[in-house]
C-alpha cells in the first residue's frame, strides 16, 4: 500500500479501512442518541395522554414504552462503544506498527526527527490519530440527537425548533474558531514532548560516557530546559482546552435556559399544551449533553489531524536512496572497489567466499566509516566507489535481501528488554543459539542464573556488565548464521584470556562462511586467515598476523600488547 502523504490522507485511510465499524457504530450510537431524545418526548406524550385518559391500561402502556426506550438506550450504547473502541484500538495498533517499521528501515529517511521523537509519534500520535474512528460516529450521532430534538420541538411550536437550530449553529461557529487554536497549541505541545523524549533517549544511551567525564549536571540542565518547554506548552494547551470546555458548557446552558423560558412563555400564552411543555423542558435539559459532545468533536478532530500530520513526517518522507530489487548470490565474495567516504581514501580489497579476514585499522574512524558503508547506513550515492556482494553492487540489491545475506554487527549493538534468549534469537527461528552461546563464551552468564537463557534482561542490558553485553551482542550475530558476517570490535570489553578463547571459537564456528572482523585484538588478528592493514583510509599491508608482526614495525607497534 502506498504511504499516505498529508495528515488528511492518513485520517481518510483510517476511516476507509474501518468503514464497516464506523457505519455500525454510527447506527448504534444514533439509536442511543435517538433513544435519549425519545425519553423526554415520551414523557410529554404520556403526560398529555394521561390527562385525557386516566386508565391503568394507559399507564401500563406508558411504562412499557419507557422500558423499551431505556433498553434501546442501554444496549445501543454498550454495543456501539464496543464496536468503536475495538476499531479504534486496532487502528492505533496498525499505525504504531507502520511508524515503527519506518523508524527501523535500514535505509535512513530524512525526517528531521530523532529516535525519541519517532517513539512518541509511534505511540501517542498513533493513538490520537486512531481516535478519528470514534470521533466521526459520535459527531454524527450527536447531530442526530440535535436534529430529532429540533424536529420534536418544531412540531410543538415552530419557534422552538428554529431556536434550537439557530442556537446550535451559533455555538458551533464560535467553537470552530476556538478549535483551530487548540489544534495549533496541541501540535506544538506534541512536538515539544517528542523533543523531550528524544533528549531522554540520547541521555540514556550516553549515560556511561557522561559519568566518565562528569557531564551529568550539564546533561541534567539540558533536559530540564526542554522538559520545562514541554511543561509550559502543556499548561497552555490545558488553559486553551479549559476555556474551550467552559465556553461550550456556558453556551449550551444558555441555549437550554432560553429554550426552557421560551417554552414556558408559550405554554403560559396557550400556544403549547402542558404535555408539550414537559417535553420541551425535558429536551432543553437533555440537549445539553449531545450539544456538549457535538461541540467537543471539532477539538478532537483537530487533535487527530495534528497527530496525523506528525505521522506523515515519518510515513511520507522520501527515502534517501532508491532500493534495488536484486538478491546476492549465496556465499558470494565481498568486494570493496575504490571507496572514498569519510576517513576512507580509495579503499580497495576483496574477501573471497568462506574466508576469515581481519582488518586492522590504525585510525578508529576509518573502521567506523567502513562498518557504516557495509551496513548500508550510508546510501551508495553518498560515497565514491562501489561495494559488491556476490558480484552485484549494493545499490542493485534490496536492503532486506542484503541484510539477510550480510550482517554487520556494530561495536555498540543494542541490548533490549526481555530475556537472554530473545536478545540472541529475536525471531525465535535460529538453530544456532546453543553454538552461538558457547562460541561467545556467554555460557557463564547463562549458568549463573537459574532461569538460564530465559533470565530477564533489563532495557539496554542495565543488569549486565559491559563484557556481558558485548558477548550477548556477539552471540546474537553468530546465531543469525549469515553468509557474510562483519564484526566491529567484538571483544573490546573482555579480558585477554576470554578474548583468546572467543577468537578461536568464532574462527571455528564460522569456518566455511565469509567473516570480516574490524579489530586491533591480537587474538582475533591471529585467528584470521588474512590480515589487511588499513592506514590513512587505504590498505597498506597484507598477510598473516605473525608474518606482519615479523616484518612490519608499524603493525607490531600498533597491535602488540
Amino acid at each position: 500500500m502506498q504511504r499516505p502523504r498529508p495528515g488528511a490522507d492518513i485520517l481518510r485511510t483510517a476511516l476507509r479501512r474501518n468503514a464497516g465499524a464506523v457505519v455500525r457504530g454510527t447506527v448504534l450510537m444514533g439509536l442511543y442518541q435517538a433513544g435519549e431524545t425519545a425519553f423526554p418526548i415520551a414523557l410529554g406524550l404520556i403526560v398529555e395522554h394521561t390527562m385525557r385518559d386516566r386508565s391503568l391500561g394507559s399507564l401500563g402502556m406508558s411504562i412499557a414504552a419507557l422500558a423499551v426506550i431505556i433498553t434501546t438506550v442501554s444496549l445501543s450504547w454498550r454495543f456501539g462503544m464496543r464496536v468503536l473502541q475495538k476499531a479504534n484500538t486496532t487502528e492505533a495498533h496498525l499505525w504504531r506498527v507502520r511508524v515503527a517499521a519506518c523508524g527501523l528501515q535500514p535505509v535512513a529517511r530524512d525526517v528531521g526527527l530523532k529516535s525519541g521523537e519517532v517513539l512518541t509519534i509511534a505511540t501517542e500520535d498513533a493513538d490520537q490519530t486512531a481516535d478519528i474512528v470514534e470521533v466521526v460516529p459520535l459527531l454524527i450521532s450527536s447531530l442526530v440527537a440535535v436534529v430529532v430534538a429540533s424536529v420534536a420541538l418544531g412540531l410543538a411550536d415552530l419557534r422552538l425548533g428554529l431556536l434550537v437550530i439557530a442556537g446550535t449553529v451559533a455555538i458551533l461557529t464560535i467553537l470552530s474558531v476556538m478549535s483551530g487554536r487548540i489544534g495549533e497549541s496541541t501540535r506544538e505541545q506534541q512536538a515539544r514532548v517528542a523533543r523531550a523524549g528524544a533528549k531522554v533517549a540520547d541521555l540514556i544511551s550516553g549515560l556511561r560516557p557522561l559519568h566518565g567525564f562528569g557531564g551529568n549536571h550539564a546533561a541534567f540542565l539540558s533536559y530540564r530546559k526542554v522538559s520545562a518547554d514541554a511543561r509550559r506548552q502543556a499548561v497552555t494547551v490545558a488553559r486553551v482546552n479549559g476555556v474551550y470546555a467552559g465556553t461550550a458548557l456556558a453556551l449550551n446552558a444558555v441555549l437550554a435556559v432560553v429554550v426552557t423560558l421560551t417554552a414556558g412563555w408559550l405554554a403560559y400564552g396557550g400556544h403549547i399544551t402542558i404535555g408539550e411543555l414537559v417535553m420541551a423542558v425535558g429536551l432543553a435539559q437533555f440537549i445539553m449533553e449531545p450539544l456538549k459532545m457535538f461541540s467537543e468533536m471539532p477539538k478532537y478532530v483537530m487533535m487527530a489531524r495534528a497527530s496525523a500530520d506528525r505521522m506523515a513526517l515519518v510515513l511520507a518522507a522520501p527515502p534517501l536512496t532508491a532500493q534495488g530489487r536484486g538478491r546476492p548470490a549465496a556465499g558470494g565474495d565481498l568486494e570493496i572497489d575504490s571507496v572514498r567516504y569519510g576517513a576512507l581514501h580509495g579503499l580497495k580489497f576483496q574477501v573471497r567466499a568462506g574466508e576469515f579476514v581481519a582488518i586492522a585499522a590504525y585510525q578508529p574512524r576509518a573502521a567506523a566509516d567502513l562498518a557504516s558503508v557495509l551496513g548500508v547506513n550510508v546510501p551508495p550515492h553518498a560515497y565514491e566507489g562501489v561495494v559488491r556482494v556476490g558480484g552485484r553492487e549494493i545499490g542493485e540489491l534490496s536492503v532486506e535481501a542484503l541484510r539477510e545475506h550480510m550482517l554487520v554487527n556494530p561495536y555498540d549493538g543494542e541490548i533490549f528488554a526481555g530475556s537472554l534468549r530473545t536478545n540472541i534469537d529475536p525471531s525465535g527461528t535460529s538453530r544456532m543459539v546453543t553454538e552461538a552461546v558457547e562460541a561467545s563464551l556467554l555460557t557463564d552468564v547463562v549458568a549463573l542464573h537459574r532461569a538460564g537463557l530465559d533470565h530477564s534482561v533489563r532495557d539496554r542490558g542495565a543488569n549486565l556488565s559491559g563484557g556481558q553485553r558485548q558477548r550477548l551482542s556477539l552471540a546474537r550475530a553468530l546465531a543469525a548464521d549469515s553468509d557474510v558476517l562483519v564484526l566491529h570490535d567484538p571483544t573490546t570489553a573482555v579480558d585477554a584470556v576470554t578474548e583468546q578463547l572467543i577468537a578461536r571459537n568464532v574462527a571455528k564456528l564460522r569456518r566455511g562462511r565469509t567473516t570480516v572482523v574490524l579489530t586491533s585484538s591480537p587474538a582475533l588478528l591471529d585467528a584470521a586467515d588474512r590480515v589487511l592493514v588499513l592506514d590513512d583510509g587505504a590498505v597498506t599491508a597484507e598477510g598473516t598476523h605473525r608474518d606482519l608482526l615479523a616484518t612490519d614495525e608499524a603493525y607490531r607497534m600498533a597491535v602488540a600488547r
